[in-house]
């Protein structure tokens, strides 16, 4: 049984809307505040959507997965919709977002369909600093003709990156205000109270709370592993290239020496 005093414990009990885990729980359980986002973010009203019942798509064997924050689809079937909540700048956004429209649009097109049938795609990412560096709040993209910027492709594919750390320069106020609240602040209107009372709704259901400990566990396992497995490949870089001892190299790089000692079992990579 965990401890009341246990870290884990007290990241939970801190946790706000800016966190991926409660996002995903909230969005995802709360289609109707999820649509409500939709339309802030997007500014335009929408009838109706449904939350996607995948949270992973898988396009095809050995193809690179990806795991969607949210993902909705409005009632009509013509427009598809991607959140996804982006606290550190991994500096791969960009092309994340190239792959995430594909895979979706790969997932929504079957076979026999015709090109024309793929969905409008709207893939958003909610950032808290200003990956591009201009000082904008928010960021829309579609593609248009480098001759001619007055002529649009009309893929229907749009990117938007919104900046929480700039948000005072935006003029809308709903979107002021819950990039606000992702920043750190408190709720100031309607819908950012009613994100408020649902956060704390998540944080007080147990389930949800044994799978955060959990997920927050298996990120630590990954973490301690891919450490580790530098500190191996660092220790045979001294043993192959400086002609250290294995238990030296061990002992200097911090690498359990047995893994090491696997690891020079190893045929050298190809120059």
């Amino acid at each position: 049984m965990e401890s009341a005093a246990c870290p884990c414990n007290e990241k939970w009990e801190s946790l706000t809307i800016a966190n991926n885990f409660i996002f995903y729980k909230v969005m995802r359980n709360n289609p109707d505040i999820c649509k409500e986002l939709l339309e802030i973010l997007l500014e335009f009203k929408i009838e109706r959507i449904e939350m996607s019942q995948e949270e992973e798509i898988n396009v095809d064997f050995g193809a690179k997965g990806v795991r969607l924050d949210v993902y909705a689809k409005d009632a009509d079937g013509l427009k598809v919709y991607n959140i996804e909540l982006q606290a550190a700048d991994t500096k791969e956004l960009p092309e994340r977002s190239r792959y995430y429209q594909g895979v979706i649009d790969v997932d929504l097109l079957k076979s026999g369909q015709k090109y024309k049938d793929l969905k409008t795609s709207f893939v958003i990412f909610i950032c808290v600093g200003d990956i591009f560096g201009n000082g904008l709040p928010k960021y829309s993209f579609e593609n248009l003709c480098q001759e001619d910027s007055k002529i649009k492709l009309n893929d229907r594919a749009y990117k938007y990156f919104f900046i929480s750390e700039n948000c005072d320069k935006l003029f809308d106020e709903g979107q002021k205000a819950f990039l606000r609240m992702l920043a750190g602040g408190r709720a100031s209107n309607k819908f950012t109270s009613r994100v408020e009372t649902l956060v704390a709704d998540a944080k007080r259901n147990t389930q949800w709370r044994k799978q955060y400990m959990e997920w927050e566990r298996e990120k630590t396992y990954i973490r301690e592993d891919a450490m580790e497995q530098k500190a191996v490949e660092g220790a045979v870089m001294l043993i192959r290239d400086y002609n250290a001892t294995p238990e030296v190299a061990a002992e200097k790089m911090g690498a359990p020496l047995d893994k090491v000692l696997k690891a020079l079992e190893a045929p050298s990579p190809a120059n």
